[in-house]
């Protein structure tokens, strides 16, 4: 019955605070985390203290699965430098120079166990992301963020777990790049694999609800194999996710996408909020084992604060050479699109592609000249991505900022060996830098924000292109709609046709979506659209129009 309870006033905690969290402008997660905290220090509530595997392998799949279900593939495709670079070399980075830190301050403490600790530090988490996209921060910022929590978690874990095994026994460098090599390659393999397989199995379902009862188990068939072998199971779930979020619009009808969608919802705030509040909660038990062992509160504040500031440094240090990297590479690609404008014009026109009788003949073919053609129209879309959506000092301050650790940072603490040494004070610092990083980062992140201030030229342009791409889409969807009208054999109007019309746009709108030829925001509207028409005509099983 105590449990009972318990999840009935957590369940009603998560669904005020997530309804409180608007009204008083501080992102929910951090009134969880406040709430959890102040309800750990209640005299009549006993020590708290969870398995740390129940939010790695129990919580963390599904969260990161979901998460990377709706991010678009394109996005993740066209930033997978940034992420990389901030989701694995400078996790890497990071664990080091807090490594050395720790192993020099902390009596007991040698190189291996501090990287330990700083590879726990070290992860941001996605609650970030829910902030920036509420205070509008722009899309490619939030593509960079949301794709940098999906993948850091996995490579702090590997590297932790490396680490931990650094500490009891010999191991080389080699042997960790090659763990970390191992960890990933496998984990992606098997993500495909499910994600392709998961919507071969869930396309046969005729029923919605079943459906979704199924998506639930995609993450952990993802993550389960993946750890089983020794890879990242959060790696193979975001694979999983990327792959099923791509792939479904082809595969699955509206309904249960939709069904899909709205239940996934609900668990990513449950067990968002069931993360955050347990961070909270636990706090008084792990400020209670401190004592225990004779060691200072002072001590771990003073070193929690050093760390979190660390970890700032060298993000920023990181992002500066990010965002000299990245307008470089926007000066190269701006140099090559002349080039690729001339191709086009070519292929548009039917014309040679090239002088070279040899090059000429090697894409003279349909096929050949058709894949050459996918390649110009895409690399044109990258380029113009690049040159209108740039990353300045303002965006490089808000990525450095909204790098705030979070609760997988509690959890992957608890999970040190008993024998670490100063175990109790080194979880006690990991938990004093994710709380101090989302209270103090999370709740100023919107002063920061109004203090940037924003670029009124940017912003119309960022608007114009939008309103651009929102009449390129209508004419492109009446379009096919006349193309479907001039070859249908049968009688006008009929549900039939209209349903014809409506799979017509929704493969034209994915085609594009894969060129990545219109803002990613402006295709979901469109696709949604699309998707709501089909289902009221199914419903009402009635001839209409559909909403061009």
């Amino acid at each position: 019955m105590e449990v009972l309870i318990v999840a009935v006033a957590s369940l009603l905690a998560i669904a005020a605070a997530a309804a409180l969290a608007p009204r008083v402008r501080i992102a929910a997660p951090l009134l969880l985390v406040a709430l959890g905290i102040a309800v750990s220090f209640i005299p009549a509530v006993p020590p708290i203290e969870v398995d740390p595997e129940w939010v790695l392998a129990g919580l963390l799949p599904p969260l990161l699965y979901s998460a990377s279900v709706s991010m678009p593939a394109m996005s993740f495709r066209r930033e997978l430098r940034s992420i990389g670079g901030l989701s694995v070399v400078l996790v890497v980075v990071s664990s080091v120079v807090l490594g050395l830190f720790f192993a020099a301050v902390i009596p007991g403490v040698d190189l291996w166990w501090g990287i330990a600790l700083g590879a726990v530090v070290s992860p941001t988490d996605a609650v970030a992301t829910t902030i920036i996209k509420r205070l509008g921060a722009s899309p490619r910022v939030v593509s960079v963020l949301e794709g940098e929590s999906l993948l850091n978690d996995a490579t702090a874990l590997v590297l932790l777990r490396s680490a931990v095994a650094g500490a009891s026994v010999s191991i080389s460098a080699i042997g960790v790049i090659g763990d970390f090599v191992f960890a990933v390659v496998v984990a992606v393999v098997i993500g495909i694999a499910v994600g392709i397989g998961n919507l071969r199995v869930r396309a046969r379902v005729a029923d919605a609800a079943v459906n979704t009862v199924l998506s639930f188990t995609v993450p952990f068939l993802a993550s389960i194999p993946a750890e089983l072998l020794g890879a990242s199971g959060l790696v193979a779930a975001v694979v999983a996710g990327l792959v099923t979020g791509h792939r479904a619009p082809r595969v699955l009808p509206p309904q249960h996408r939709l069904s899909d969608a709205q239940s996934w919802r609900t668990v990513e705030l449950v067990l968002e909020g069931s993360i955050f509040l347990l961070m909270g909660l636990e706090i008084f038990g792990i400020i209670d084992e401190v004592h225990e062992t004779g060691q200072g509160l002072d001590t771990a504040f003073a070193l929690a604060a050093a760390a979190l500031l660390l970890v700032l440094l060298v993000r920023a240090a990181y992002v500066a050479l990010l965002l000299v990297g990245l307008h470089r590479r926007a000066e190269r690609k701006a140099a090559v699109k002349p080039r690729l404008d001339v191709l086009q014009e070519r292929l548009d026109q039917d014309q040679p592609l090239f002088s070279d009788p040899r090059a000429a003949q090697r894409f003279s073919s349909p096929e050949h000249r058709q894949r050459f053609a996918t390649r110009i129209r895409r690399g044109l879309a990258d380029i113009d991505y690049l040159l209108t959506s740039p990353l300045r000092w303002r965006e490089g301050t808000i990525l450095v900022w909204a790098g705030m650790r979070g609760a997988v940072t509690v959890a992957a603490a608890q999970t040190l060996p008993a024998d670490t040494p100063s175990r109790a004070l080194l979880v006690l610092i990991a938990f004093l830098t994710a709380a101090g990083s989302l209270l103090l980062q999370g709740g100023t992140l919107a002063l920061v924000l109004r203090r940037l201030g924003s670029d009124p030229g940017a912003e119309a342009e960022a608007e114009a292109r939008v309103a651009e791409d929102r009449g390129r889409l209508l004419a492109l969807l009446r379009e096919t709609e006349a193309e479907v009208r001039a070859g249908w054999p049968g009688p006008e109007p009929s549900k039939a046709l209209t349903l014809a019309i409506l799979h017509a746009q929704r493969e034209t709108l994915l085609d594009v979506r894969d060129d990545g030829l219109f803002d990613p925001e402006s295709l979901t509207g469109a696709l949604a659209v699309v998707d709501a028409d089909q289902m009221s005509i199914e419903l009402k099983g009635a001839p209409a129009d559909p909403a061009t």
